[in-house]
Parts: C-alpha cells; sequence; structure tokens
C-alpha cells in the first residue's frame, strides 16, 4: 500500500533551477528577494533526512572533540519525521546522544499533570527511543504554581547559559507566524516567559490535547530574545498551509506582526521547507520576476492572470508594453506578440468553462473538460466528512443528478467528534418526548435517557465521550446527511457511510492510515466501477482529515491500477472550505447560478450541527456556507475579471492523474 501519494500530487511542473539551482549565480539570482538563506526540497521526507543529517554531523563533531553538543528542540508535526530520522541513526549508524544537552522550546501552562504536554509528546517521539541522558533533558514545567514562573523563566535562561548557549536551534512556525509560543506583537529582546495563547495556538494544540476545551490557556516559551542568541538556527515548515507565512516570514521586512521574520537579523539561520510550503515564495509563485523561466502552458496561464491583476484589464486588452514592463519580455520572444499569447491563454481558460460536469452528450468534446461519452456516467464523490461533499461542490452534485447521472456519495468518516454536546441532548430529548407519546412504559430507552443525559451534563474538560455516545453524535451527522442527499436528489440506497477505522479514536488525534482502511475504499469501488470519481483535494485543512482520506483514496485507486473500468474513469479533485484552487492549476470550472448557488446553500444547512456551534470552523469565523458562498463568487469574479463571462459563482476542479 502506498499512503501517502498526495505529497506526490504535483499541480506544476516545478523546475529544479527554480528551487535547487546548479550553480552559485544561479541561486543568488532566484533567491535575491529572500531575506533568509532557504532551502526547498521536493518532498518532507528528504528535507527531514537533511536536517536530521545536520544534526547527527555537529552531535559527531562534538564528540570528536570532547563537547557537548546542546540543542535546543520543539514538538509538532513540522519536527516528527526529523526525530525519526534521528532515531534510524542512531538505532542503525550508531550515533550516540550521551554528549548532548536538550532544551525544549516550550511547554503549556497550566498542566494538571504530566500526563500531557509537550515534553510527554517529546518523550514519546523521541527521547525514549535515544540515548540522551535524563539528566541532560531540560524543560518548563507546567506544572508549577503561577507564583513561580517569573523565577522559574529566570533560571532556565541560566541554564541555557550554563550550559554554554545553544548550538543549534530548531523551530517549526505556526499560522501567525509565530516560533515557539511567541505570538505576533511579541518583542524581539524578550526572554523566556509565560503568554497567554490566542485562538489559532488554542486550536493547533486541540489534537494533543484531545479536545479544544483541554488546551491550556497559556504556555511558558522561550523569548525571541533566547532564540536568537542561538549560534544556529533551523526553521522548517511543510505542506501548503505553511506557504503564506513562509513568503511573510522570508521575503517581507522584519515586522513583530510576523515573528519568525526576526530571524533575518540572525547571522546563521535558514529554512528548510518542502515544494508545498515554498509554494507563495516568488521564484515559485512568479519566477519571472527573478530568473528566466521553463515556459509550459500553467505558467503561461498563471504570469497572465498575474499580469491582468496588476495592470488591472482583462487578458484581450494586454499590450506589448504591459509585458515588456513587468517582466514577461520571454512570452512576446516565444508567441510574437501580446495579442497571440493573449488569445491563447483567453481560449484555453474559456475551455475550463462547462454546464456539463458529468459531459454533454451528442456534442463536440474536444475542447470540453470531460468526455462526452459513456453517457449517463456512474459517479462517485469521496466525502472526507458528512458535509464536504455539498460544502465544496453542492452545485455541481446537484447538477450531475439533474443532468440524470448515476451519483453515488461516499462519506468516509462518521464526523462524530465535531458533534457538540448540547446536540445529543437536543435529540435525545425529542426521542424521550416520542417514546412518552407512543411507548411510555419502555425502560431501556428511559434508562438510556437518563445516563446519557447525566453523562453529558456531568461531563468534566477535556473528559472523552463514552463508544456510546461518539455512536449517537455519528447518527446524528449521518441524518443531517441524508437529509441534504434528499434535499439535492440523491436516491438513499446510493448513499455509502464508510465510517474509516482511522477516524474512529474519539479524539481529534486520529491512527495511522491501514490497509483496512484502504480496502473499504476498494470493496466500494469494485461494487460501483464508476466512470468519474470525485475526491477532496484539499490539503489546507488544518485538522489533516482531508489528506488521510484523500490518501486512502488514491491507496485503493493505486492498488486498482489495471482494471478496464479504472482506465475509462476521471478523477476530478475538488477543494473545501480551506482554500480554493489557484486559476493556473483549474482544468474544469461549473458556473453556479443565483438559484443553484441558493439551493447550495440550503443543502449546507441540512447540517445543523455544523452551523454555529460547530467545533472545528478553524481560525475563519464565518460559517461553511458563508465560506463556501464567497469562495465560489470570488472564482467567478476572477474569471469575470479576466474578461471571460460573468456568472454569479463557480465551483473549480483539478483533474489528478494516477501515479505510477
Amino acid at each position: 500500500m502506498r499512503n501517502n501519494l498526495s505529497s506526490l500530487i504535483t499541480l506544476t511542473r516545478i523546475p529544479r533551477k527554480y528551487y535547487q539551482p546548479d550553480d552559485v549565480f544561479e541561486l543568488s539570482r532566484v533567491t535575491r528577494l529572500e531575506k533568509i538563506p532557504t532551502e526547498i526540497f521536493e518532498t518532507e521526507k528528504k528535507g527531514a533526512k537533511k536536517v536530521a543529517l545536520e544534526i547527527a554531523e555537529l552531535i559527531r563533531e562534538k564528540q570528536a572533540a570532547g563537547e557537548n553538543c546542546v540543542l535546543g528542540l520543539t514538538n509538532g508535526q513540522s519536527t516528527t519525521g526529523i526525530y525519526s530520522e534521528l532515531i534510524k541513526i542512531h538505532t542503525e549508524g550508531g550515533l550516540s546522544f550521551k554528549n548532548v544537552i536538550v532544551f525544549n522550546l516550550f511547554e503549556y501552562f497550566p498542566l494538571a499533570n504530566n500526563t500531557k504536554g509537550c515534553f510527554l509528546q517529546m518523550k514519546e517521539n523521541f527521547f525514549d527511543h535515544v540515548d540522551i541522558l535524563p539528566e541532560n533533558i531540560h524543560t518548563l514545567d507546567g506544572t508549577i504554581d503561577k507564583s513561580e514562573i517569573i523565577a522559574a523563566c529566570a533560571a532556565y535562561e541560566k541554564e541555557i547559559k550554563k550550559a554554554g548557549g545553544i548550538d543549534y536551534q530548531l523551530l517549526g512556525i505556526g499560522r501567525t507566524g509565530n516560533i515557539g509560543f511567541n505570538e505576533p506583537g511579541t518583542q524581539a529582546n524578550s526572554a523566556t516567559h509565560l503568554i497567554l495563547l490566542d485562538n489559532a495556538s488554542r486550536k493547533d494544540a486541540a489534537e494533543l490535547f484531545g479536545t479544544l476545551d483541554a488546551v491550556p490557556i497559556s504556555a511558558i516559551t522561550m523569548g525571541i530574545g533566547t532564540i536568537l542568541k542561538a549560534k544556529k538556527i533551523v526553521l522548517v515548515a511543510w505542506g501548503e498551509h505553511k506557504s503564506t507565512v513562509i513568503k511573510d516570514a522570508v521575503e517581507s521586512p522584519v515586522s513583530e506582526a510576523t515573528p519568525a521574520s526576526y530571524l533575518q537579523t540572525h547571522s546563521d539561520a535558514k529554512v528548510i521547507i518542502d515544494l508545498n510550503a515554498a509554494g507563495e515564495l516568488t521564484r515559485i509563485s512568479q519566477p519571472w520576476l527573478v530568473t528566466s523561466c521553463e515556459w509550459d502552458d500553467k505558467l503561461i496561464r498563471r504570469a497572465i492572470v498575474w499580469l491582468c491583476l496588476k495592470v488591472k484589464k482583462p487578458i484581450l486588452k494586454l499590450t506589448n508594453k504591459d509585458y515588456n514592463e513587468n517582466g514577461l519580455s520571454e512570452l512576446l520572444a516565444l508567441y510574437g506578440s501580446a495579442y497571440n499569447v493573449n488569445i491563447k491563454i483567453f481560449n484555453d481558460l474559456q475551455h475550463t468553462i462547462t454546464g456539463w460536469p458529468g459531459g454533454k452528450p451528442n456534442a463536440d468534446d474536444s475542447n470540453r473538460p470531460e468526455r462526452a461519452l459513456p453517457y449517463p456516467k456512474r459517479v462517485l464523490i469521496f466525502s472526507p466528512h458528512p458535509d464536504d461533499d455539498v460544502i465544496s461542490m453542492g452545485g455541481t452534485f446537484k447538477r450531475l443528478i439533474d443532468q440524470n447521472h448515476e451519483v453515488h456519495i461516499a462519506y468516509q468518516t462518521s464526523g462524530n467528534i465535531a458533534v457538540a454536546d448540547d446536540e445529543v441532548i437536543r435529540f435525545i430529548a425529542f426521542l424521550k418526548g416520542f417514546k412518552d407519546m407512543f411507548d411510555k412504559g419502555n425502560k431501556v430507552l428511559e434508562d438510556k435517557y437518563v445516563e446519557f443525559k447525566d453523562i453529558l451534563l456531568g461531563k468534566k474538560e477535556g473528559e472523552l465521550d463514552t463508544r456510546e455516545i461518539l455512536e449517537l453524535k455519528g447518527l446524528i451527522r449521518r441524518g443531517e446527511a441524508k437529509a441534504a442527499c434528499r434535499y439535492v436528489g440523491l436516491p438513499s440506497k446510493n448513499i455509502h457511510f464508510l465510517n474509516l477505522p482511522f477516524y474512529e479514536t474519539g479524539t481529534i488525534q486520529k491512527a495511522p492510515i491501514s490497509q483496512a482502511d484502504v480496502d473499504i475504499i476498494i470493496k466500494l469501488l469494485q461494487e460501483v466501477k464508476p466512470h468519474q470519481i470525485y475526491v477532496a483535494g484539499d490539503l489546507a485543512d488544518p485538522h489533516g482529515t482531508h489528506k488521510v482520506c484523500l490518501d486512502a483514496a488514491l491507496a485503493a485507486i493505486d492498488e486498482l491500477k489495471g482494471e478496464a473500468w479504472l482506465d475509462d474513469c476521471r478523477i476530478w479533485m475538488y477543494r473545501g472550505a480551506w482554500k480554493e484552487w489557484e486559476i493556473d492549476h483549474i482544468e474544469m470550472a461549473v458556473p453556479i447560478s443565483p438559484e443553484e448557488l441558493r439551493s447550495k446553500r440550503n443543502a449546507i444547512l441540512k447540517h445543523q450541527s455544523q452551523m454555529e456551534s460547530a467545533p472545528f470552523l478553524g481560525n475563519d469565523e464565518r460559517l461553511f456556507w458563508q465560506r463556501s458562498e464567497d469562495r465560489n463568487r470570488a472564482t467567478a469574479d476572477l474569471y469575470a475579471q479576466l474578461g471571460l463571462a460573468s456568472y454569479e459563482a463557480i465551483e473549480a476542479f483539478v483533474q489528478y492523474i494516477p501515479i505510477e
């Protein structure tokens, strides 16, 4: 089973010269807007291995000199791969950590005990697997009395100084540009201190503590001044959800609004990222501004869209002067004139637009994103949670049904942890009323009502739900999904609830994807044998479930390669409520009328538990239907700005080609 195929999706062919130039001259050319040395790797695994080898080399150098190696370490998803590589070097390469002294970057406060928190995670992920001496591990104590915090912070600073300072400080970066828990506004000279956590940081920590309510309200963290005293600093980031904040830290001026930007002032700091996290850096997103380009159709489209927005003109009004004055004269040399480029890109974008997402029967499909035949098609939509289908592609979903295709929907997870306790109380109260009307003497239902009500009303902060409560929450999500499907006209026999095992942990932290997850999807695919598959390609989901669900679906497709029906199947990726496809990637754009957009909203509103009371709305305070409409309207507005037809809204899709 290949279980991380989503990381191999390359929407744009990015020439190596942009991210790993062959010579110093080209490197200085493409990185001239970057204020921190930045190394880009094709994958997280390659980047993590590079960092681990650097740390191992430093440890060995210090061992040879008879010295201790002082590391500043942090926990979190960005560093787990690095620690795995270090453990491998220890077990297979004989690297000893006996001369290593560690200072952990931060700890949550207050912690009731040592059963949760950063130190425990570091032990589980790293310390317990190497031969580091326990007395050489220094960590901030989240269990102390608040009256002792100032003294503890000062003592931590003294311990770092006593050890000779930090030789190598490893950092991640938060969504607000924070390093450690130094949130925006933190001063550059700050020492170790207590800080109140903002909502974004608490939501990011929910996976560690099981629920958002269990996350402490504050943390003790090394200050920016403490971090900047380290002899060498390496910041790592992986994934497209980090791309915007990486650009701010690396290319924008130093600002307390982006604490990571202070690394620009350090003489030996660098950033190590993968291509997804590098996506917003100029050398990746607008390479024509820093070097000569290797032009392909997608890069040309991206460049023209960028130029249109910059000069505020539609495509067909761009002139030779516009190209020459904005670094795109290479395109004039390639195509002879602005007119030739304009017509090419205008037609390219025009051909993405279709009102027939399943293909238009009895029509010339040579310039359409989907083939005309077969018609009608069998269509299978994968939805990570029981509402992603209508949130992300509700208009297309209904149109496929209205155009007589045989549509199936597969809800990959139960979504049970995203139901508030009040919703369960509301439903069991209804059930009790129903019982009292028709079966007043039913003692089993009466006892269950009392039991569940007592559990939910007496629930303590951080306490996990029982299996029966989770099943009730899953029933609520399932009922809402069925209501939405009825609304768009999907028969109940075509609704499939997969309940993939990786999700059913009862906490935000999920189990790794397994063959059992993939086998469930394989079974459904072989039953339906679809001509079209839709999957959620939204890798910016801050909770990670979308990525795991995508990996499970792609792994199943990978194992079925060679089956005749799959050779006649196209796979389309949609995006959820977090981020839309960039226009240079869009291969199918489905216009949505005002009436269809209203219908889509109504379908989303069938998911009542996910409205105002939804626990995981994320950093965006808009409700899911509002995000969806704003995003779909923004896509339509962009098409209109470029001089194409003006629609109320557009849902966008990118084709996935199975990886060999």
